[in-house]
Formats: C-alpha cells, sequence, structure tokens
C-alpha cells in the first residue's frame, strides 16, 4: 500500500526518440523539441521523486526478463553513423542491485526465470531518455528487457508482477516509440498511417482495465492495418515497453499525455496513475 513517505507512483511510456537526437544538431533544428520538453517536466508531473527507476527498453531483447545489476553501469553505444560528440555522452546514475534482486523475486513469483547482468550498461532507450528527464543523474536506475518472444500479452504479466514497486516509490518507465517503422519515418504518406494508430493508442489505454489489456494482448489484429504498418512483424520491440507499463498499472487510470509530429509521423507518451 502507498505510504506518507511513499505515494504510489504512476507508470509511464514515452518515446526515447531516435539515436542521441536530443544532443546533436537535427533537421529541422526544432524537430525534437518538445519531446524534450516532455521529458524534462516528468520529474515536476510525479507525487514525489522517485527512490529508483526501472526503465524497461526497446533495446534489450532476452528469453526471460533481464536485470541490469550493476551497482554502477557503463552506457551502451548503441546507435550507428552519429557525430564524435554523442559516443562522449555521460550518464553516470548509479545502479540498483537490491531493486534488481527485488525485481527478480517479484517475477519468479509470477512464473518467470528472470536473471542478472552486472556487466550490461545502459543503452541508449535508457539514458538518452533519462538524461534529458533527470539530468542530475541522482536516481538509481534498473534497466529491465523485454522478452525476445514479443508476445504481448507477457509483457503484460510481467508489468503485472512489478506493480508493487509502485508503493515503495520506484518509477516505471517503459521506453520505446509509439511508431517505430523504420521506413516510413520522413515519408508524407505515413503521417495518417500514423495518426490513426495513435488515435487507437489513446482510445485504448483509455479504456477500463480489462478492456484496455485485452486490446493491448491483442493489438496488432485490434488495431487493423495501421498497427502493422507501424510496428512491422517481429519488429514491435518499440510498441511493447507500453504493455510493461499498462500491465504495473493495474486498475489504475491510462491517458495520453503528450504527442507531436517528428518526422512525419505521431509520436505519443502514456501515463497511468
Amino acid at each position: 500500500m502507498p505510504t506518507a513517505a511513499h505515494p504510489r507512483m504512476p507508470t509511464l511510456f514515452i518515446p526515447h526518440g531516435a539515436g542521441p537526437c536530443f544532443f546533436m544538431d537535427w533537421h529541422p533544428p526544432d524537430a525534437w523539441d518538445r519531446t524534450a520538453a516532455f521529458l524534462r517536466a516528468i520529474p515536476d508531473s510525479l507525487p514525489a521523486p522517485p527512490t529508483a527507476i526501472v526503465l524497461v527498453t526497446a533495446h534489450w531483447l532476452a528469453p526471460q526478463p533481464s536485470l541490469g545489476s550493476a551497482a554502477q553501469p557503463g552506457l551502451l553505444f548503441d546507435y550507428h553513423g552519429f557525430p564524435p560528440h554523442t559516443y562522449a555522452l555521460t550518464y553516470p546514475a548509479p545502479g540498483a542491485p537490491a531493486l534488481a534482486e527485488r525485481a527478480a523475486t517479484l517475477l519468479a513469483a509470477a512464473g518467470f526465470m528472470p536473471r542478472l547482468d552486472d556487466e550490461r550498461g545502459y543503452d541508449h532507450g535508457c539514458f538518452i531518455p533519462l538524461k534529458v528527464a533527470f539530468p542530475a543523474a541522482d536516481v538509481p536506475v534498473l534497466q529491465l528487457s523485454l522478452l525476445a518472444s514479443l508476445d504481448a500479452a507477457e509483457h503484460l504479466r510481467l508489468g503485472r508482477a512489478l506493480a508493487p514497486l509502485r508503493d515503495e516509490g520506484v518509477l516505471i518507465i517503459g521506453s520505446g516509440m509509439s511508431y517505430h517503422h523504420m521506413r516510413g519515418y520522413g515519408d508524407p504518406r505515413s503521417t495518417p498511417v500514423a495518426a490513426e494508430f495513435d488515435r487507437w493508442l489513446g482510445q485504448t489505454v483509455a479504456l477500463p482495465p480489462t478492456e484496455r489489456q485485452a486490446r493491448l494482448a491483442d493489438w496488432a489484429r485490434a488495431s487493423g492495418p495501421a498497427g502493422r504498418l507501424c510496428h512491422p512483424p517481429r519488429a514491435e520491440e518499440h510498441l511493447l515497453p507500453l504493455h510493461v507499463a499498462a500491465g504495473a498499472a493495474g486498475d489504475g487510470v491510462g491517458r495520453c499525455v503528450f504527442t507531436d509530429r517528428v518526422m512525419a509521423v505521431d509520436i505519443s507518451a502514456f501515463r497511468f496513475d
């Protein structure tokens, strides 16, 4: 149960942008300004400073849930072809080994076989948005993988297993992109498709929890053709962090809290309280 010391935290699904986009020149120059402003506003939107962050990253797939357990993770520059200075970025946020053990216990109780990984650093789906949202790097971060199965229902279940952490002051963030068809970015033909799927997502997260989870579990069919045009088969890893956030939300109310059109497509963020 939430306490005065640890009010219940929301869960979030955030867009992490394109590579190190917030820390380099882009064309047009203001392309990512609104997304950056949204990320910077996250701390003031919370009921209290988080004791830690569990971040589910689109850039880590594993057969079973893997949890970064290093005390001081390094950075994994898993992007390519960007300016040299973007490979010298820093984000010295401490890891959360004790929280990794706690989360592993919750996941094991739900029937998963979690794995602790004390070598993997923060990938760019983690350190890039957090460097914008929590620039002081003073909140411990636990990075969590997706499941290589890409099974939507299992990611909802993964989130449900982690829900108790919300009452311990832990902020659960799914980091991905609500649109992620690489060949579609910058193509005007993608604009109506992305807008249609974005509307479906906004409607879906705002539904009562049982209906919300059913639609998300069957997202590829329930969203019509637009869903798969935005997230091609076997490439939906940028959507599934939303499922973890929705699963961890339990009976919480969901809503779209940010939308912008970047590179001809709509991208959104969602919050569950």
